[in-house]
């Protein structure tokens, strides 16, 4: 029994963060849970097949008895009772983290996921400003002399630290001679170092699961939840667990999720992007009628959507947890006030949606959107903490409303395809060089846009899509020659040394995944492979 890492140059905190008993903690629950782990992932593809081979996906039979039965999660710790508004970022530089914590949102979710570009330094550095938010003592003094530290004059952001994903790996770690798991490295160091002194502090060891398929994924996190909290001598149920249903077979067992978390959940939360992004990747060789509309057309309100996000606040309601709402990414303009006041009326209009639906609490990814959000859900709450109480009985989505693709409309353009080659590129590459949350034309995008991006354009070529403003089919040749030319307009746009360090490798890249017979399910696997630092 073996672990070996590599120590990350340059991080202060390393050797704290990287101690042996803390390595011993992520080593046992590598021994224990590992195998689950890649046993569970081995029947993704299955699952997936099966799908597509049927078109079709439908609420499991052999969990009836858990959709009808009458139980509920367990009740949420003072901590977590007032969600409204929820900001998110990554964990790493200690600035964001800071500015994070000091917005005024009564949430921060500390991401060491898709808006974190996963160098070992930049994990490290995340845990290790957990760890010194935890105490009081995170600080940061900018090269400039610019200090940033923790308020004092207003309550600090409750924090639930996101881990990666099941599916992603962590080089740095080999345990007997097998290759780390992402989530068990975040959550182990994570929990290891922080889980006692938040709860000194009144709060807790508070999670959001990504990416997860199946309730038997749910099932696992639970039991690693239940073998830490044994570990470290906590009472049972100390943690607490929100999961994002942002793949589609996860939308057909909301329920089962839940019920599998139920001494540790919180709630569920619906992400948009990884959403759709899973249903292009789950039906991807199913037939035209889950070739979606152009990205930036399908909006909240599209009946697909709709059905996803009233069967998640349903469902979450009658089990007593938490419905969270999508993300509103925009990121405010210094220089052009009517940029910003459209903005900010979309952003209100989609979070004034949210509440009236019954969410609880919804995301921002800058601080200056809080306020916005938290206007619209105080009015809607008018006092509460939370609307958990409302049970939308009047809801009934079926399988065939979640998978009614063609809702979504039709529109396909050449435009759309320029655009998503664009921000797939500069993501990619801005992730590369070491950062996760990347501003492009007013945005905050993470890995979740390069994966949709990407995905729509694999499918167009596939289905052969006519694009609707120009005629053009989709084809390997056209995309090729499209992909050129968005790469010449970021040559311009960028200096000729961080062009060709980044944005070639990010191009060939995106070359790659978009132009090949086969569909790679995740863009971050090789795109970390890729990474300076990941190793």
């Amino acid at each position: 029994m073996t672990i070996t890492h590599n120590t990350p140059q340059n991080v202060a905190a390393a050797n704290k963060i990287l101690s042996d008993e803390a390595l011993a903690f992520v080593e046992a629950l590598h021994e224990k849970f590992n195998d689950r782990r890649e046993e569970l992932l081995g029947k993704r593809e299955t699952a997936r097949e099966q799908a597509a081979s049927t078109g079709t996906l439908d609420f499991p039979e052999e969990t009836r008895e858990v959709r009808e039965g009458d139980w509920k999660v367990a009740p949420a710790p003072e901590a977590l009772q007032d969600r409204r508004v929820e900001m998110t970022g990554p964990a790493s530089p200690a600035k964001m983290a800071i500015n994070a914590l000091n917005s005024g949102a009564k949430v921060w979710l500390a991401d060491l996921e898709d808006a974190a570009s996963p160098s070992w330094s930049n994990q490290i550095d995340a845990v290790a400003n957990l760890r010194d938010a935890a105490r009081g003592t995170l600080a940061f003094t900018s090269p400039e002399g610019k200090e940033y530290k923790l308020r004092e004059d207003a309550p600090l952001a409750v924090v639930v630290t996101r881990p990666r994903g099941w599916h992603l790996p962590e080089h740095n770690i080999t345990v007997n001679g097998k290759e780390g798991s992402g989530s068990l490295t975040d959550f182990g160091l994570h929990f290891f170092h922080t889980a006692k002194q938040l709860l000194e502090n009144g709060h807790g060891p508070y999670y959001y699961l990504p990416k997860m398929e199946s309730y038997l994924e749910a099932r696992l996190w639970n039991d690693v939840f239940t073998f830490a909290e044994e570990y470290l001598g906590i009472e049972h149920g100390t943690i607490r667990a929100t999961v994002l249903i942002e793949t589609i077979p996860a939308a057909f067992q909301m329920d089962e999720i839940l019920y599998e978390l139920r001494d540790h959940a919180s709630g569920l939360n619906a992400g948009r992007w990884d959403y759709l992004f899973s249903i292009i990747k789950y039906f991807r060789d199913a037939g035209d009628q889950f070739i979606l509309a152009d990205r930036s057309s399908v909006t909240m309100t599209a009946p697909l959507m709709r059905a996803y996000t009233e069967l998640l606040v349903q469902t979450c309601h009658k089990r007593g947890a938490f419905a969270m709402g999508g993300m509103a990414a925009f990121i405010p303009s210094r220089k052009d006030e009517e940029v910003n006041r459209a903005a900010f009326e979309k952003v209100r209009n989609d979070k004034t949606r949210e509440a009236n639906d019954g969410f609880d609490g919804s995301w921002v990814a800058h601080p200056d959107l809080v306020p916005v959000c938290k206007e619209v859900f105080d009015g809607v709450l008018d006092g509460k903490p939370n609307q958990v109480g409302r049970l939308r009985p009047e809801v009934s989505v079926t399988a065939e409303q979640l998978l009614d693709v063609p809702s979504a409309g039709d529109q396909r353009t050449e435009a759309e395809l320029n655009a998503n080659l664009y921000v797939a590129i500069r993501y990619i590459a801005v992730w590369l060089s070491g950062n996760g949350a990347v501003a492009i034309h007013n945005l905050m995008e993470d890995a979740a846009t390069a994966e949709i991006s990407r995905s729509q354009i694999w499918q167009q070529i596939k289905n052969g899509v006519v694009y609707t403003d120009t005629g053009n089919t989709a084809t390997r040749e056209l995309v090729a020659d499209a992909l050129d030319k968005q790469l010449g307009v970021l040559k311009e746009e960028i200096d000729a040394e961080n062009y060709e360090k980044w944005f070639v490798p990010a191009g060939k890249l995106i070359s790659d995944m978009v132009l090949s017979d086969n569909y790679p399910d995740f863009l971050t696997l090789p795109a970390y492979d890729l990474m300076e630092g990941a190793k």
